[in-house]
């Protein structure tokens, strides 16, 4: 399998960029609010025209619901974006790698078992203490499992090992999904591609940026037909190995 790391580039650029992301974070915020009025405006005509029994009122309201569904739709990218956006410096202290994958897999397990998925855990019962935020790092988990669970509609197995490394500590999560192609792992972390229909574009940016917050890194291995490896890396500090 082809493997695609994440690298931290740092080109004079940089403060360009950070001041573009400001720029595009406020305006995110700025098309929050009207799209927040239009959505309760629409509620609010759909409750009215459904009071109305002719075949006009039914096309109108026909309408109103594709409205609806695309003021949801950018609400959710807005959320998402500003989620992205947001994500600078977080508040480390010490914890367990463990205990958050733990937490992650137990919220989907319910959903595994539905979809028959066997979720295998090698978790290092003497893994170090790394630096973590709890809810973001949580956040970026569950983006990688749910998706590993999305790529396989007809069952299949998910496994979640941690193990210490020369610098650190890792997480492997391996699914036997469908996986995907080279052309769609070299750009998987770019803000806005997205294969899923729907999709933001901006689950696994927000997870790699999450990552790389805590000092950390994200890798990928995929091949079609066979599933797809991500592999997450901490750094321990001295003070806590």
């Amino acid at each position: 399998m082809p493997d695609h790391s994440t690298t931290d580039d740092r080109d004079p650029m940089r403060a360009r960029y950070e001041e573009l992301a400001e720029l595009a974070g406020s305006l995110a915020h700025e098309i929050k609010n009207p799209l927040s009025v239009i959505h309760m405006n629409i509620d609010l005509l759909s409750e009215d025209i459904a009071e109305i029994d002719s075949p006009i009122s039914r096309r109108c309201l026909n309408r109103v619901d594709i409205v609806r569904e695309q003021c949801e739709r950018m609400e959710g990218l807005l959320r998402d974006f500003l989620r992205y956006t947001r994500l600078t410096d977080i508040d480390l202290v010490s914890g367990s790698l463990n205990d958050q994958v733990e937490m992650v897999l137990r919220a989907y397990q319910a959903q595994a078992d539905i979809d028959q998925i066997d979720i295998e855990k090698y978790l290092d019962a003497d893994l170090p203490a790394i630096k973590l935020h709890s809810d973001s790092l949580q956040a970026a988990l569950m983006n990688l499992v749910k998706n590993a669970l999305e790529a396989m509609d007809s069952g299949g197995q998910l496994w979640a090992r941690t193990y210490t490394t020369r610098g650190g500590v890792a997480l492997d999560l391996i699914d036997t999904g469908s996986g995907v192609d080279d052309n769609t792992v070299m750009h998987m972390f770019e803000p806005f591609y997205s294969t899923k229909d729907g999709g933001s574009g901006l689950g696994l940016p927000t997870a790699r940026k999450i990552i790389e917050a805590h000092g950390g890194r994200i890798s990928v291995q995929s091949e079609v037909g066979r599933g797809t490896k991500f592999t997450l890396e901490f750094p321990v500090p001295k003070r806590l190995g």
